[in-house]
C-alpha cells in the first residue's frame, strides 16, 4: 500500500522560510514524477512544483518561481519543498503527490495517482 506523508508545515511571518517534507512508503517513483500542490480555502487545488528523475527536470508555477525549490532523493522516495520569502498569499494546505511511470511532470491534479493528507502552511502579514 502506497502512502505519502507530509510534514513541516506551520505558522511563519511574511518573508520567512519553511521546509516541507514528504515521505513515500510502499514504492518509489524513480520512473515517475512527484509534485507539490496547494489549496487555499474556496480555491481549486493548484500546482506548485514538480520533479522527475526520469527526465531530469523540475517545474515551478510562476507564483513561486525563484522563491521555492523542489528536491528529492535519487529514488524519489522522499520529496522536499524549500519555501523562502513567504507571502501571505502562500497560505494554503500543501499536498504531496506522486505518479508512477510517466515521462512528463504533470501540472494538473488528475495527473497524479497518489496523494498525501496535506500540511497547513500559514503566512502572517
Amino acid at each position: 500500500q502506497v502512502q505519502l506523508v507530509e510534514s513541516g508545515g506551520g505558522l511563519v511571518q511574511a518573508g520567512g522560510s519553511l521546509r516541507l517534507s514528504c515521505a513515500a512508503s510502499g514504492r518509489t517513483f524513480s520512473r515517475g514524477a512527484m509534485g507539490w500542490f496547494r489549496q487555499a480555502p474556496g480555491k481549486e487545488r493548484e500546482f506548485v512544483a514538480g520533479i522527475s528523475r526520469r527526465i531530469g527536470m523540475t517545474y515551478y508555477s510562476d507564483s513561486v518561481k525563484g522563491r521555492f525549490t523542489i528536491s528529492g532523493d535519487n529514488a524519489l522516495s522522499a520529496l522536499y519543498l524549500q519555501m523562502n520569502s513567504l507571502k501571505p498569499e502562500d497560505t494554503a494546505v500543501y499536498y504531496c503527490a506522486a505518479r508512477n511511470f510517466t515521462v512528463v511532470v504533470p501540472t494538473q491534479p488528475s495527473g497524479y495517482n497518489y496523494w498525501g493528507q496535506g500540511t497547513q502552511v500559514t503566512v502572517s502579514s
